[in-house]
């Protein structure tokens, strides 16, 4: 019995297969730029107002694209503002690990992370990213009574930071604490929400800033520094 020759069939499955590659490979990016451009869109609004009250109509004007084309890749404006806050903790994200890079003592990386932190989380501190963006603690604010589990999700990331950095501190012994995940976390909870309670101070001598914070945090933690 004569063997099948599957080598056109073969041949053909592999120009077959590249040339979807390509097409989505060009559908994918084509997305990616349109979705982009709502995000920039939104952005630019909150640079302008200071806020997030702006109109998904606003949104699609000043992107120059369509009501449906929005639709296609946002449920809605609370969708939006996920996205918008989870490209500031991405951006936050590069920031600190710069900041870390310049630093190779243990106390010296975890003070640099605390006050950079405070500097993405406090509207009073200077202004961090590529825009004057909603404070992540703001954006953490609104969003975690409806959106509790993709909010913690979102700063995983930067709580997987903390607790690095204090488990570093704590072993290089410049640090006392019993349980660095709870310091960790108790930290974090200081540094990103501080900025609430400034809000009710009306006397600036007493506003916490960040150097207050890390003060706090050390002498909590015991510190030798």
């Amino acid at each position: 019995m004569a063997a099948i020759d599957t080598t056109g069939s073969e041949n053909e499955a592999a120009w077959r297969q590249r040339a979807v590659s390509r097409s989505l490979n060009a559908a994918r990016s084509r997305a990616e730029q349109r979705i982009q451009r709502f995000l920039d869109a939104a952005f630019e609004l909150i640079d302008e107002k200071g806020t997030t009250e702006f109109t998904i109509q606003e949104v699609i004007d000043r992107s120059k694209q369509s009501l449906r084309g929005f639709y296609q890749y946002f449920d809605g404006k609370d969708e939006l503002i996920l996205a918008l806050f989870e490209e500031t903790v991405r951006e936050s994200i590069e920031d600190y690990q710069e900041v870390l890079d310049a630093q190779t003592e243990p106390l010296a990386r975890l003070r640099a992370f605390v006050i950079r932190l405070h500097e993405w989380c406090d509207p009073a501190e200077r202004k961090r990213g590529t825009h004057n963006r909603v404070p992540i603690s703001e954006f953490t604010t609104q969003l975690s009574i409806a959106y509790a589990d993709r909010v913690t999700s979102t700063l995983a990331p930067i709580s997987l930071m903390m607790l690095e950095l204090v488990d570093d501190a704590a072993k290089a012994g410049v640090i006392r604490v019993d349980d660095t995940r709870r310091a960790a976390t108790m930290i974090q909870q200081v540094v990103m929400f501080s900025w609430f309670g400034n809000r009710i101070i009306k006397n600036p001598r007493l506003k916490v800033s960040s150097d207050h914070i890390w003060e706090f945090c050390l002498h909590g933690l015991r510190g030798d520094g």
